[in-house]
């Protein structure tokens, strides 16, 4: 393609995007009300649902008080809509990974994505070595931990310091907000990180590793210890929904044409084993984490987030999906269409 006529189409692809969904959504009722009812509709349905467990493989996430729950909805022109503990801190967990991939994508390119790691989902628990075994790629896809192992370790960057430094501000960028470390959290994880050690080990030994398997485990590990509220997951959602432009900061944090591909592997992977039930009753591109966050993205219009400690089998927060899948049921907006999940 002419270069002039990408950069064109580079330019136009947000507003394109934007009138698609809006021809989708044309009926549905998108006025402040509408959304701030909502939030405030599924906030009210689901905070007494005590079903779950919160995460104790990582022995400090047991700590967290399982009765937190919080919902945001983010706009890609910067408005919010919150309901709950919107400003607790809990550890980011797997929502990280997509943004990470994103990194790599604004690094080098999608392709990238889909050659040194993949874009498959597994089928199989976020943490399976046995997906490793089975598939030739082994780690299959960016959003399960083999995968996000891996992209870490894709991340161009001349040291260690350097690496965390560009995943630290790359996600502060998503969030347009200053996000650090909890300690505790990482602290807990990185001593009981044998699992994911091992995973680094076989990546690193079948040539799927693209450095130092302790350095990528390190820096993995601090990723997902980054401390972040509701909030900051709604505008990193919402950046996405916004072609790539943080709608609080205006920064771009991700090229508007490579936003879809970001979007589909959130898709079909974005809820490991469950993915399919995700899309099928709540039909959003997602990112789950055990620390009991989610967020969900309306492509050209908003962002669902919500956070609850206590998780199904599978790792995902009770809670956060039945909140998610009850606004995306009540305003219609499924990327196929109006799912009747209610």
């Amino acid at each position: 393609m002419d270069i002039h006529i990408k950069r064109l189409a580079a330019k136009l692809a947000p507003a394109c995007l934007a009138l698609i969904v809006v021809a989708n959504y044309a009926i549905a009722d998108f006025s402040d009300e509408a959304l701030q009812r909502a939030v405030d509709e599924a906030y009210a349905e689901f905070k007494d649902d005590q079903r779950g467990e919160n995460a104790d493989y990582i022995p400090i996430l047991a700590e967290v008080p399982s009765d937190l729950f919080a919902v945001v909805i983010a706009t890609r022109d910067g408005k919010l809509f919150t309901a709950g503990d919107i400003e607790y801190r809990f550890s980011i967990q797997s929502v990280s990974k997509p943004f990470t991939a994103a990194l790599i994508m604004n690094q080098q390119s999608p392709e990238v994505i889909r050659e040194k790691i993949g874009v498959e989902p597994t089928g199989m628990p976020f943490n399976s070595k046995l997906a490793l075994a089975v598939y030739e790629q082994r780690s299959v896809n960016p959003l399960v931990n083999a995968g996000a192992i891996a992209a870490v370790s894709l991340v161009e960057a001349n040291d260690e310091a350097q690496r965390w430094e560009l995943i630290h501000r790359n996600i502060e960028g998503f969030a347009g907000s200053e996000l650090a470390i909890l300690d505790e959290v990482f602290e807990s994880e990185y001593s009981s990180a044998s699992s994911n050690r091992g995973i680094a080990n076989i990546l690193f030994n079948d040539n799927r590793l693209y450095a130092d398997p302790e350095e990528s485990l390190r820096v993995y590990t601090m990723q997902c210890s980054i401390g972040v509220n509701t909030r900051d997951l709604a505008v990193m959602g919402a950046t996405l929904a916004n072609g790539g432009e943080n709608p609080i900061t205006g920064e771009r944090m991700l090229a508007a044409e490579d936003v879809p591909e970001l979007l589909a592997i959130m898709a079909t992977a974005g809820f490991y084993d469950e993915s399919g039930e995700w899309m099928f009753s709540a039909g959003l591109p997602a990112k789950t984490g055990v620390g009991g966050g989610i967020v969900a993205v309306v492509p050209g219009k908003f962002a669902i987030a919500a956070f609850a400690p206590r998780l199904d089998e599978a790792g995902n927060s009770v809670r956060a999906m039945e909140a998610i899948r009850h606004i995306s049921s009540a305003l219609g907006v499924g990327v196929f269409g109006a799912n009747s999940y209610d």
